[in-house]
This record gives C-alpha cells, structure tokens and sequence, in this order.
C-alpha cells in the first residue's frame, strides 16, 4: 500500500452498516486515522456530541442508511416518510454543518457522502425512499459548490447495485429472481465488489482530487442511464 492517507484523521459515520465497513478499512490500509462512528446521529445532541469528542477532522465520509419503505403514493405514510428523512437526510445536513465550516477556516478539506442512485433514475413505489436520497444529493451539490472557493471539496458516491448489508445482502444476490432482474436492469449484470466504494472513497478524499465538487457521482453499473 502507498499509505498516502498517513498523518489524515477520517470519520466515517455509521461504520457498521453500509458502506461503512470497507471504507473504514480502505482508509487504515492507507494509513490513515480512522474515527469509526456507530451512532445513527438522529439528533443534534448525538452530532455535537461526536464532533466535540473527536476533535478536527481532515475527511468527513458521510454514511447513512435507511432500508426504504415500499409504498405507491397513495399508500405513502407519514411516519414511514419522516423516518426516511429524520435517518437519511436530517443526519447529512447536521454532520456537514458541524464539522465543514472548520475545514473552511483550516484551509483545507474533503466530504464523501456515500448517498444512493436511486433518485438518480426514480424506482416506482419507492417516492419517499428517493426523494429523501434526493434530498442529500441536492444538498451535496449546493454546499459543495458553496465551500469549493475554500479548498473544501465535497461530492457524493450515489450507487446502487453494490454489496452492502442494507440493501443487498448475501441472501438477496442468491436469489433466482433478483439474478434475473439484475441482468435486465444492469447493463454490467453484476453486483460491485464494496471494496470499490471504498477504492473511489479514497480517491474523492485524496490529495489528487482537487477539481471535482459538489458531483453526485452515479455508481451503478449502468442503472442509472439504461431505460430498462
């Protein structure tokens, strides 16, 4: 390994879950510090909280999940829709607005939100779902422009159709059905590796990055530009 993140202290939230795992651990095969947070951070005290105890922070990766909540839109339920935003989206906005403000003032910082593709595209009978995915890929696009003069870069890996215990567990990729569509739907007809969110999180938070912010990168294998 290069270890070119030695001397970098990177939180990464909901490192449990997720993506969290093997991002954390693309960052330690790099040297870095690693800050694993566990908290579901549903509320300011939780984030004030957390940013207090671990201090300046070179790299924020912004991970959240929230398994969706099927529902035609007539069918759609308030607590089912606000639970989507009070996990997804309100997390995002706290957490950004407590630590990016100090990389502002150091001169110097990176933000990787792991989102989702899916408001990217739009998945019937899953309104509430994307748009509270929508929600934070709007809000990654607005700050990320916003803190860019800064030298603050802040973008977003929206994937979908990627390893991770919380929407495609191992279960799930066996199954005849899902195979089925997933050769339909994907024109990679695959399932990434979750070892290549972490490779791309390494790259959006390394020193070479320095002209791409405020981008919602779709990661998904084609899903997001295929009619289906």
């Amino acid at each position: 390994m290069s270890q070119r993140f030695t001397g970098k202290r990177v939180l990464v939230t909901s490192a449990d879950r997720y993506m969290g795992p093997p991002i954390a651990a693309a960052f330690k095969a790099e040297g870095a510090e690693v800050i694993e947070s566990t908290d579901k951070l549903l509320s300011q005290t939780t984030v004030d909280q957390l940013v207090q105890s671990v201090g300046d922070i070179d790299i924020l990766v912004a991970n959240f999940a929230e398994p969706p909540r099927p529902g035609q839109l007539a069918k759609i339920d308030d607590e089912d829709w606000f639970q989507l935003f009070d996990s997804l989206t309100h997390p995002l906005m706290r957490i950004c607005r407590a630590i990016v403000p100090g990389m502002k003032n150091r001169g110097r910082g990176k933000v990787v939100a792991v989102t989702s593709a899916s408001s990217l595209r739009g998945i019937p009978g899953y309104s509430g779902y994307c748009a509270a995915r929508g929600a934070q890929n709007a809000f990654i696009r607005a700050i990320g422009l916003e803190y860019a003069p800064h030298n603050v870069q802040i973008n977003a890996i929206a994937q979908n159709y990627v390893e991770n215990d919380t929407y495609y567990p191992p279960g799930l990729l066996e199954n005849e059905k899902f195979q089925a569509r997933l050769k339909e739907d994907v024109p990679t007809q695959a399932v990434a590796k979750a070892e290549e969110t972490g490779e791309l999180a390494l790259y959006l938070a390394s020193d070479k990055c320095t002209h791409m912010v405020g981008q919602v990168l779709p990661w998904a294998g084609g899903w997001v530009t295929t009619t289906g």
